[in-house]
């Protein structure tokens, strides 16, 4: 499994697989779906498992933000 990452820019669904090639605006997140490695992990791993939120709320403040400008 990949990383699954949809978001709708001007009207269209566009999907990414890659979290940086995510654009800086668009208008909704309609998928986030990190694919989280089986266990046991490793301190690197869970690194970035716990980063997963930080990034999904950056989303959200994108979104939010264009929404309030609309």
């Amino acid at each position: 499994m990949a990383h699954d990452f949809q978001i709708i820019k001007n009207g269209k669904l566009l999907k990414f697989t890659r979290y940086q090639d995510i654009p800086k605006d668009f208008d909704n997140v309609v998928k986030f779906l990190p694919e989280i490695p089986p266990e046991p992990h490793t301190p690197e791993q869970h690194e970035e498992i716990e980063d997963w939120h930080n990034k999904f709320l950056r989303l959200m403040e994108i979104e939010k933000n264009g929404r309030s400008s609309r």
